[in-house]
């Protein structure tokens, strides 16, 4: 009977620190909307900073999230400026309702000046020998070649795992003939035929 008051005691602080825990926590329903307009802004990726999470809003610019008090969100979307908004630690209850407006950014391209060309032989010309520097794209297909893949496998070192498989293969092959005396090419009809090629191709005449 000793140990009751202890036990109450321990729920009580239990469920106080609970309660405690449960007050930080706020649910935030909001809508992000142009500043000039009022038109929704669908697709804003609305991020907990620093805490890797977040939402994206939908296609009328709502979002719902649940944060603690004190954090700090982080709007981002493609066209407009980045906002962030410290959710008050005064705020009563446990939701709140946003309304977070975003401002337009202005993308400044470099300067473009076309000209056209001076006649039409010259327009001819350029267009059939006039080389267009690769894109990216470009590049990478040239790169994924077969024949450049070839090339490379057969011009580029091997790295430490190529060199194992070789090792290991080379192993392979002469465990087959440990305690035996391997075979000669003397016997072997392709070896001839081989031999006889290089004896009509003139490799083995003395060279002066």
């Amino acid at each position: 009977m000793k140990y009751i008051p202890i036990l109450i005691f321990i729920v009580l602080a239990g469920a106080s620190q609970a309660q405690g825990v449960y007050d930080q926590v706020i649910q935030i329903n909001g809508v992000t909307m142009t500043a000039d307009s009022l038109r929704a802004v669908p697709g804003v990726v609305v991020e907990v900073k620093n805490q890797n999470r977040g939402v994206v809003s939908n296609g009328k610019g709502v979002f719902s999230l649940v944060v603690y008090k004190g954090d700090t969100l982080f709007f981002s979307a493609l066209g407009y400026r980045s906002k962030e908004y410290i959710v008050p630690k005064t705020v009563q209850g446990n939701y709140l309702s946003l309304i977070q407006l975003m401002v337009q950014d202005t993308f400044y391209l470099p300067e473009t000046i076309i000209k056209p060309y001076l006649s039409k032989d010259e327009f001819e010309y350029a267009f059939r020998y006039e080389r267009i520097p690769d894109d990216k794209y470009e590049i990478a297909r040239k790169n994924t070649d077969e024949q450049t893949m070839k090339i490379l496998a057969y011009m580029l070192p091997r790295d430490g795992r190529e060199n194992q498989a070789n090792y290991q293969t080379l192993q392979a092959n002469n465990a087959v003939y440990y305690g035996i005396q391997k075979p000669m090419n003397i016997m072997n009809p392709l070896a001839w035929a081989e031999f006889f090629e290089a004896w009509k191709r003139g490799d083995y005449r003395r060279k002066k």
